[in-house]
């Protein structure tokens, strides 16, 4: 019975107590073309773009390290995750030729990118200049 009334209190939290906007996580995968268009290219807010791979060990790392500098962000920017092995025409479309590639999206249009690593300092940067802070 304790763990019901756990359960039902968890579940009544609403989303923003659960460190997400709006109701929506600041971060998402994107399943298709389509789901791409509309959380990427039509967004009204900033959107960072992860193109990376399961077999990227550096991916491995700047993912989360990325995730959680946006998630700092609180709201003013999304990260939308982009597996190119499952997504090859979108990587061919933004001219991914190496992994981990991010893009900075505005408006639909790419205004920065890099690719490779970077530390939180560097990641930060990229991120004030995106949302213009």
């Amino acid at each position: 019975m304790a763990q019901r009334l756990a359960l039902r209190r968890l579940l009544a939290v609403p989303a923003r107590a659960l460190g997400t906007s709006a109701g929506r996580p600041s971060a998402f995968n994107v399943q298709d073309g389509g789901d791409f268009q509309e959380r990427v290219v039509n967004s009204a807010k900033p959107v960072v773009v992860d193109f990376h791979a399961q077999w990227c060990g550096p991916c491995k790392i700047l993912g989360p390290r990325l995730e959680k500098m946006v998630a700092k962000q609180e709201g003013k920017v999304v990260m939308a995750k982009v597996d190119i092995d499952d997504h090859t025409d979108l990587a061919i479309e933004y001219e991914v030729s190496a992994v981990p590639t991010v893009l900075a999206m505005k408006n639909g249009d790419v205004v920065d990118k890099f690719v490779g690593i970077k530390d939180e300092d560097q990641l930060e940067a990229f991120l004030k200049k995106l949302i213009g802070a």
